[in-house]
């Protein structure tokens, strides 16, 4: 990602840009979940060169929960090249419940080397929360039913100083960040795979768009391949007003 340059269009909130690999047919994951790593060994590492140049990476529960995910830099070379440019050596990991429906066992929780912070909701029970603080985690209450996202994002900037924010999925996660219009930029690996099925998830799920003047523009800023991997940059585009 080249940070130079870059046109933020609101300065109190952070540089959003998301991260995902997918099948050819657009699923990031098989209709029972129990597929969702299948990039190769470059993808891997573009992941972790990516999470270099964040202050923060974000996921949701589900993502969290069902991968043995730490969300941290890796290698010790990945957190050098965040030191070289001036970051933390650890980003700080954020995960997004508005249930606030974590596993407290979750493997990101056994891994201490930065903060966890839960960006939940008012109908979150407070024992849920409660388990979560006794992990370590700071809780943020960021809306009644529904994450307030531009508000979050605010308070990430202000509190934590985040300015970079690198968003790893899943679905839902993605569709109300691309909805909230407050993604900058889109990474996609695509891979010769094909899942298939009408349940799989897809990078951006939910309800969606009913017609396209709601669609997201996005324009393609670059292209390259490997091996038989292909690995797409997107920029966030200004809707037609039309």
């Amino acid at each position: 990602m080249k940070q130079s340059g870059v046109r933020i269009r609101k300065q109190e909130l952070p540089f959003v840009f998301i991260n995902m690999a997918m099948t050819a047919d657009g699923k990031i994951a098989t209709a029972n979940r129990a597929v969702a790593s299948f990039g190769s060994k470059r993808d891997h590492d573009h992941l972790l060169k990516l999470r270099a140049t964040a202050d923060a990476v974000m996921a949701g529960a589900r993502t969290v929960d069902e991968n043995a995910v730490n969300l941290g830099p890796g290698a010790p070379n990945f957190r050098r090249q965040r030191l070289k440019r001036g970051l933390a050596e650890y980003n700080l990991r954020i995960i997004v419940s508005r249930s606030g429906s974590v596993n407290p066992r979750a493997e990101i929780f056994r891994h201490k080397f930065s903060p966890v912070i839960i960006l939940t909701t008012k109908s979150a029970s407070s024992k849920k929360l409660a388990a979560l603080r006794a992990r370590g985690a700071e809780v943020k209450i960021c809306g009644a039913t529904e994450i307030d996202f531009p508000a979050a994002l605010r308070w990430l900037r202000a509190k934590w100083n985040v300015r970079w924010l690198l968003c790893e999925g899943g679905g839902e996660l993605n569709a109300a960040l691309l909805r909230a219009g407050l993604v900058n930029e889109l990474h996609l690996t695509v891979c010769p795979k094909i899942f298939g099925g009408r349940h799989a998830p897809t990078i951006a799920d939910g309800a969606g768009c009913l017609k396209l003047a709601a669609a997201v523009p996005m324009g393609l800023r670059s292209a390259h391949r490997h091996g038989a991997e292909m690995f797409l940059t997107f920029t966030a585009q200004p809707r037609d007003k039309r």
